[in-house]
């Protein structure tokens, strides 16, 4: 699947993907607004790969989707600032055009921002070198010629800023070891990162080769500001190969949780209820693909190697150990629970008696130095 039929034609992946950043975008305006009110009552939606507006078949894409919540939502059309850029002009008139139409959008306070224009170097200085007010933003890394992932630091560098960008994995995988499109690897992973993956890719099966471009893309990323980095996987229509990614980046350990979340709910298998976090259309009709890893039994072991010999709260347990790993909230409970119920973890509460059947975020497990199985 190539980029300009992601965006323009909807298919179930696409649709899974609009999803994924209107929740978020949701959540994280939720979550942002009461703070932002008192410093500057501005909050914004940038996408900078904004398309026409809609789908071939007339259904909204999400710019529109973004503005039609804002009209909707009294505090939200007050403080959202809409800044919606694409490199086809042919696609921003009609954006223009579509935005027009939208019922309401003059109660929005601050009209949206339709620009025509590459992400060059000059739009990536801009993003670095200027303040921006708390904003959400959707970025398409490979779209732009030499965009390189200092984009990302820019728009994710000031406070209440989270990013979700599409990765062409196809494309970055037979690009790696191509020269004619060297300067745009060097760009996207920085030289010392690309010349370190055509120097380790060669000969690695597919899975290994997948797992290192992320694992460098990350890192690079990471190194830039980006605590926290969350990549959805989609596959192709066999379920045998990535196509492209999702990957969200965040210096907020809270939107990494939602957007987990979120994330989880998409995913179109599940394996003792730890999600995939990836979206393949053969998943429903082959579901073998997901290979069962038993992955809740390697949680309860590694919850007691990692922590043994310490008390924390949940809530601390989940913040320590789920990052970078596609366990969620309830994993962790669920694990914790058969802990408790086998004697190996004791917990207590701080807060009075605790409900039974539950497990709430601030009870303290207390994890024994060693394990009966000398882990």
């Amino acid at each position: 699947m190539n980029t300009e039929k992601f965006f323009d034609e909807r298919t179930d992946q696409s649709e899974v993907k609009a999803r994924i950043v209107q929740k978020y975008f949701y959540a994280w305006a939720n979550v942002i607004m009461p703070t932002a009110q008192k410093n500057g009552r501005r909050i914004a939606y940038i996408d900078l790969y904004a398309g026409p507006g809609r789908y071939k078949d007339g259904a909204a894409s999400t710019p529109l989707l973004v503005l039609q919540h804002a009209i909707t939502d009294p505090k939200l059309s007050s403080m959202l600032v809409t800044l919606l850029n694409d490199s086809d002009g042919n696609k921003t008139s009609t954006l223009q055009e579509e935005i027009d139409k939208l019922p309401g959008i003059g109660s929005l306070k601050y009209k949206p921002a339709v620009s025509c224009g590459e992400i060059d170097e000059e739009a990536e200085k801009y993003f670095n070198q200027s303040k921006l007010v708390p904003s959400f933003s959707f970025i398409d890394p490979f779209g732009y010629k030499g965009l390189s992932l200092k984009i990302i630091k820019g728009v994710i560098k000031d406070w209440g800023c989270d990013c979700v960008f599409f990765f062409n994995y196809n494309r970055i995988n037979a690009g790696i070891g191509n020269q004619a499109v060297a300067g745009h690897m060097d760009a996207l992973f920085g030289k010392e990162r690309a010349d370190a993956l055509r120097a380790r890719l060669p000969g690695l099966s597919p899975e290994l080769r997948e797992a290192l471009i992320l694992e460098e893309l990350a890192a690079e990323i990471k190194a830039l500001g980006g605590t926290y980095v969350l990549p959805f996987t989609f596959r192709n229509s066999g379920g045998t190969r990535t196509s492209h990614k999702l990957i969200f980046v965040s210096k907020s350990f809270k939107g990494y949780s939602i957007m987990k979340d979120i994330m989880a709910k998409e995913s179109s298998t599940e394996d003792q209820g730890v999600p995939s976090l990836a979206y393949s259309p053969a998943d429903w009709s082959m579901p073998l693909l997901f290979s069962l890893q038993r992955p809740l039994d390697q949680l309860r072991a590694s919850l007691l190697k990692e922590f043994a010999g310490q008390e924390l709260s949940v809530a601390e347990i989940y913040e320590r150990h789920s990052v970078d790993t596609p366990y969620v909230m309830k994993n962790y409970k669920e694990s914790l629970t058969q802990l408790e119920t086998e004697g190996k973890v004791g917990v207590r509460s701080l807060k009075g008696t605790r409900r039974k059947g539950t497990f709430a975020d601030h009870l303290l497990v207390g994890f024994p130095a060693s394990n009966s199985n000398g882990e």
